[in-house]
């Protein structure tokens, strides 16, 4: 899952920063609130998490921008400011959720699993099955068939977004676009290099595999059917 974190708080922005990718998510970082509104508008993300007290442009002011624009992404407001009358601009603003500072990061990570629940319109607990296979969004654990599975957090979360779209061909860009952050070359072969890493983990301890290639389409995470194509 790709994030937009808009934050003027260096030191903050970078801590969190740190923690959410250490949680599998991507990242991209901006200072202000105009910067925010561009880099949403060039790029996809599943959530957005906007400080209210920006330069240039306030959080308040960047939310309504971006419904204003069709956006439909769901927005994490952060501030210290913590009266009724600041919560319900936030929220009248367009933001989804209001999350006063300080606060501890669980409840952020808390808070942002329960925006993406809600955007793919998924109101299940935090554990994914697909066949034997079991992954738990929170804990990050993964298992196949009860044998503990090791994923270094880049093919976690690329193991996550497939289990997310079950069934579903997501194509490289898609991939590129949710996966990974600006820093990612698309014409490198980071996504085949990760496929494959997670073909040798999960595939490898069971006769049916669940991650199947779609050539010149894409890739699927799915239990298929004897016959069905592949």
């Amino acid at each position: 899952m790709r994030l937009l974190l808009a934050e003027d708080d260096a030191q903050l922005g970078k801590t969190l920063m740190k923690g959410l990718r250490e949680e599998a998510y991507a990242v991209d970082i901006v200072g202000d609130g105009d910067s925010a509104v561009y880099h949403a508008s060039i790029n996809e993300y599943d959530a957005i998490i906007l400080d209210v007290m920006m330069p240039r442009r306030d959080g308040f002011s960047v939310c309504r921008e971006l419904r204003r624009n069709g956006t439909r992404t769901p927005v994490l407001l952060l501030t210290a400011r913590d009266t009724i009358a600041d919560k319900i601009t936030g929220l009248d603003a367009g933001g989804d959720d209001y999350l006063t500072k300080p606060f501890e990061f669980a409840e952020l990570l808390a808070r942002l699993r329960a925006l993406l629940r809600r955007r793919v319109n998924d109101l299940r607990a935090s554990e994914v099955q697909i066949g034997s296979l079991r992954l738990n969004l929170a804990s990050h654990a993964v298992d196949r068939a009860g044998r503990k599975i090791l994923l270094t957090t880049k093919e976690f979360a690329l193991l996550a977004f497939l289990a997310r779209n079950e069934g579903r061909v997501v194509s490289r860009s898609e991939i590129c676009s949710h996966v990974w952050d600006d820093n990612h070359d698309p014409y490198s072969n980071a996504i085949e290099v990760y496929i494959n890493r997670l073909r040798r983990k999960v595939d490898a301890v069971s006769d049916a595999p669940l991650i199947h290639t779609r050539r010149g389409a894409g890739y699927m995470l799915a239990e298929l059917k004897r016959n069905q194509p592949t």
